[in-house]
């Protein structure tokens, strides 16, 4: 277990009517602000682990780069809770943004900075992705035995990149968008493609969250809470299976069901 995610608070615990004092693990919670060409652009409340791959996922969630072919460098000072990063060429929407200084953890207040309109406009995506039911609750599983720091602190939430038959990439964040941005960013470093993928989280599927992995044509979300309706509405558009509450043997199946099979 990395203890850089995590410090020791004294806590008072009153468990029956009885006070005691402890040591109790809690998750790090810091800000890591993103400049882009030398200009501020956005501060991130995170747990403070792969902040190169937290800062390319939120640029490409957030379509101010499509590929690693955009960037000329990315620099992380840990020290100073700075990620900067150069592009080759600016982009208009990397104009607009600049002086929009959000302060996020990615919950509650995501920072989409595109239209949700336009994106019920988008084209559907295509690909004929199909998974038993059955692998379903197998990735599940596997999330949730790879959440080493929620287990020790029950702080964060978890967010994987998988195939049908295992994660690839898994990270834990304080937020949910984090969360999958990191995994964004470890795609876009290492090359991986993400159009026959599947997103297993831990956290409520929103409509920001949709359409960050909608971005990258990734087929099907996961997910052990519930979605929104927004969420269902642009899945059902943008023909992305949503699976929500997916807990021991069970799920629920919201948009476009025929991607999870029985066998």
């Amino acid at each position: 277990m990395d203890r850089e995610r995590m410090v020791k608070k004294q806590i008072t615990r009153i468990r029956q009517g009885e006070r005691e004092d402890l040591d109790d693990l809690v998750t790090i919670e810091t800000p890591v602000t993103i400049y882009l060409n030398g200009n501020e652009l956005v501060t991130l409340l995170c747990t403070p682990e792969k902040l190169d791959f937290l800062a390319l996922g939120f640029l490409r969630s957030e379509g101010i780069i499509t590929g690693i072919n955009d960037l000329e460098l990315i620099r992380v000072k840990e020290k100073e809770g700075l990620v900067e990063v150069d592009l080759k060429k600016e982009t208009g929407l990397s104009e607009k943004l600049y002086g929009k200084r959000t302060v996020t953890s990615g919950c509650g207040k995501g920072t989409v900075f595109f239209n949700v309109l336009d994106s019920l406009r988008s084209s559907p995506l295509s690909g004929d992705l199909t998974i038993s039911a059955e692998k379903v609750t197998g990735l599940m599983d596997s999330l949730q035995q790879r959440a080493e720091l929620y287990k020790a602190t029950g702080g964060v939430h978890s967010a994987a990149l998988a195939d049908r038959e295992r994660i690839i990439y898994f990270s834990e964040d304080i937020g949910r968008h984090n969360a999958i941005d990191k995994i964004i960013g470890e795609c876009l470093m290492d090359g991986i493609p993400t159009e026959d993928k599947i997103i297993v989280s831990s956290g409520r599927l929103s409509s920001e969250i949709l359409l960050k992995t909608a971005k990258l044509k990734i087929q099907m979300l996961i997910s052990r809470a519930a979605p929104t309706s927004l969420c269902i509405e642009l899945a059902e558009n943008l023909n992305i299976t949503l699976a929500g509450f997916v807990r021991g043997k069970r799920i629920n199946l919201y948009t476009h069901q025929w991607r999870i099979t029985n066998s």
